[in-house]
């Protein structure tokens, strides 16, 4: 498996977490936006050239891992990240 960097980019109000394959220039984001203090999850964006390979679910992973962290919730309205907390039931803690 191909090593895969996340780093966070905010501003207020907004933010997106994008990751960074060691083997491609393509960067895959997932962008949100904060509406009444819960970060919404609106879109994941993997270019084709990097896709099939858990890129999205990596980007989930990190949105999931910083709401932990920094105490905030996650209203899923990216589908990509709705499916992803339907399949991960111990992610119900940070769901809005």
């Amino acid at each position: 498996m191909v090593a895969v960097i996340i780093t966070k980019h905010e501003q207020p109000g907004s933010g997106e977490y994008h990751a960074h394959p060691a083997d491609s220039e393509a960067i895959g984001r997932l962008t949100w936006t904060e509406r009444d203090g819960v970060r919404v999850a609106e879109h994941t964006l993997v270019p084709p050239e990097i896709g099939g390979r858990g890129v999205a679910g990596r980007l989930v992973e990190a949105m999931v891992a910083d709401a932990r962290e920094n105490h905030f919730r996650i209203a899923p309205a990216c589908s990509y990240v709705a499916a992803a907390f339907a399949r991960h039931p111990e992610w119900a803690d940070v769901k809005a």
